[in-house]
């Protein structure tokens, strides 16, 4: 799994990974070299707090003498100490499963949305997608052929304008295991259609006992740190659980799920990785702080 992650961020590796190395193989004091460490950090979009709490680590735990191995030893641990603050429960397996995935427009959400249903159906889960983007009929047909590819039903109706209907609608269908709600796209600036996600959050409240079970942010990792106000702004109206970072393979901006976690209080749940159905991994902090780091 390791090697596999590896390939799959490789350009955030490259980035990460070799900007440490070559920092820690100059010969330069302690305080000089912390210093080119933080600036790396705060370039490879791991955000200012948790850099501060990288370098705060360094400072403490390295000597006067050092090796290289040691100081990305206390870099890969505070990175899994950031990632793990927030416990990363996977709420499936449920009979009646709700998830709401939310984001704004051309996050991925869509396409996470089939990644999520397939990953599912895979575990033997029987899993149902639902169109609640009432507004662009392109996103129907979009899991429409997706829900085609995948061999997973597709709930959807042409003729509603209201989503929270749909959804209504939706969740009265039985023996389904996971319920995948596909949301509209809507800039997290738009107050009035951030008040509809939250209309479809107390249907689901009181369709399902619980639900929704899972509400994740789906957040696009070419965007950096910049991702971190869309999801104050979505965590203030639908009560988000967790994060799908989607596009990681694409960018280098990849230290952003450290940032982006941290800053948020919330895990990363999975992460996308390609453009395939299959692109799709749970998220392991251990596993990623190696992949970035050895």
């Amino acid at each position: 799994m390791d090697l596999i992650l590896k390939n799959k961020i490789s350009k955030t590796r490259e980035k990460f990974k070799n900007t440490i190395e070559n920092i820690l193989l100059k010969n330069k004091k302690k305080e000089e070299l912390i210093e080119e460490i933080e600036e790396s950090l705060i370039l490879a979009d791991v955000g200012w707090n948790s850099t501060q709490k990288i370098i705060n680590s360094i400072r403490e735990k390295i000597r006067v003498q050092f090796s290289p191995e040691e100081v990305k030893r206390i870099i890969e641990n505070e990175i899994v100490s950031i990632l793990t603050k927030s416990p990363i429960n996977l709420n499936f397996g449920k009979s009646k499963t709700v998830i709401m995935l939310v984001g704004v427009n051309g996050s991925g959400k869509t396409t996470c949305t089939a990644k999520l249903a397939n990953y599912l159906k895979k575990r033997k889960m029987k899993v149902i997608m639902v169109a609640a983007d009432t507004f662009r009929p392109a996103a129907i047909e979009q899991l429409l052929v997706w829900g085609e590819k995948i061999g997973v039903p597709v709930f959807k109706n042409y003729t509603a304008k209201d989503p929270a209907s749909v959804v209504f609608d939706a969740l009265k269908i039985k023996d389904v295991d996971v319920f995948l709600i596909d949301t509209g796209g809507r800039l997290h600036t738009k107050i009035n259609l951030m008040q509809e996600v939250e209309k479809i959050a107390r249907i689901c409240a009181r369709q399902v006992k619980g639900a929704p079970h899972d509400v994740l942010l789906v957040l696009d990792a070419g965007i950096g740190q910049n991702a971190i106000q869309q999801a104050r702004e979505f965590l203030k109206f639908t009560g988000l659980t967790g994060i799908f970072v989607s596009k990681l393979d694409g960018t280098a901006k990849g230290g952003c799920v450290i940032g982006i976690s941290d800053e948020l209080g919330l895990p990363v749940k999975f992460i996308g990785v390609g453009e395939g159905e299959d692109d799709i991994m749970e998220f392991s902090p251990e596993e990623y702080a190696r992949a970035l780091l050895r």
